[in-house]
């Protein structure tokens, strides 16, 4: 390389020689600021300049000193209008007859009465006017403990008293499923005529492929009215195996497959299966871990109307479209069921959206 190439210059050897007060303004030097802006402190916006001299005779930690025990020593100024404590006006005085009810407003009971109102104590109180229905007096646990007395004073405190937090209540939790998947299969694979109502809800570990293979079970069982497969963490593949055993099956009247995992995809299979079904009357799909989406439901809806043998749907629409038309179509449905056909379930009569 050449002699003046500036790539052969050492950089380290040359801050090593430079003193103090060099560095100190090449520092100065590459320093980067914005005068213009407002919103930074003076700091950023110029150069450090307190590091010079002095430029008069007078010293700043003096002056400093000085102006403290200037502040310290100076009198506080005394108020033009002194305080006396004097009151000035007059103090109020109601007038007589004031706060009492009018005697065309006032209420007579029977002598009986007014003497046990007047000596009734706080808790007294407290309890009749919970019978009376007087709740915004008292707190939710007076109010509901008064109701359920029988003849005697629940509560111990008055109307006035401290409001106190309840003891917490703990439940057991609820027992788990006792359902045996295994047998259960093997029952729905042989007909059983014992085997009317299956219910596999909230058991999370049924493996996908045993779910599957009751659905496969169903298409020639003729003796299962009620599937319910709630919580079991069900996905698309096992909707679709539901759609195939609605085509096939012209026994099962209800199905339940509410909180699960199924998508759109597999909720829209399952409804089309009910044009190929006519046994079913109740179906439940609401609570899916993914939302089904406007698209979806519109269709829903229109797969209900063209739908003559639901009467109880279990799904909360999120737009009001769907969900009005949906409404209808169930309550025509039940309309027709109570015409044409006697029914012999008390809850088919009910709709629910």
């Amino acid at each position: 390389m050449s002699k003046h190439d500036p790539r052969d210059i050492d950089e380290d050897a040359i801050l090593k020689g430079l003193s103090k007060e060099e560095l100190e303004q090449l520092e100065d030097e590459l320093q980067e600021m914005d005068p213009e802006n407002a919103m930074l402190p003076a700091g950023f916006r110029q150069r450090d300049q307190t590091k010079k001299s002095p430029t008069g005779p007078f010293d700043r930690d003096a002056l400093l000193d000085h102006l403290e025990k200037q502040a310290l020593e100076h009198q506080d100024r005394e108020d033009l209008v002194p305080f006396t404590g004097e009151k000035r006006g007059r103090a109020f005085v109601p007038k007589p007859g004031a706060g009492k009810i009018p005697e065309d407003e006032q209420i007579v009971l029977e002598p009986e009465l007014e003497e046990a109102l007047r000596n009734a104590s706080d808790a007294e109180m407290c309890d009749i006017a919970a019978i009376l229905g007087m709740y915004t007096l008292m707190s939710n646990k007076q109010y509901y403990d008064a109701l359920g007395a029988m003849g005697k004073i629940a509560n111990k405190e008055g109307i006035n008293s401290v409001v106190k937090p309840d003891d917490i209540k703990y439940f057991p939790d609820e027992p788990p499923n006792p359902t045996d998947v295994g047998d259960t299969l093997k029952k729905i694979q042989k007909n059983d005529r014992s085997v009317t109502e299956v219910n596999l809800n909230n058991i999370p570990d049924v493996p996908i492929p045993t779910l599957k293979e009751i659905f496969q079970a169903m298409k020639s069982n003729s003796n299962v009215l009620s599937l319910s497969i709630a919580a079991t963490r069900s996905n698309d593949p096992v909707a679709y195996a539901a759609a195939e055993m609605l085509k096939k099956n012209k026994t099962l009247q209800s199905l339940n497959i509410e909180s699960n995992f199924i998508t759109g995809e597999g909720i829209l299979a399952i409804v089309k299966a009910l044009a190929s079904n006519s046994t079913l009357t109740e179906l439940k799909i609401d609570n899916q871990r993914q939302k089904l989406g406007d698209s979806v439901e519109m269709e829903i809806a229109t797969l209900l109307e063209n739908n003559p043998t639901i009467v109880r749907f279990g799904y909360h629409f999120t737009q009001q479209g769907p969900r009005a038309r949906a409404a209808l179509a169930i309550t025509r449905n039940n309309d027709f069921r109570e015409v044409r056909i006697p029914i012999p379930w008390d809850w088919v009569s009910v709709v629910q959206i």
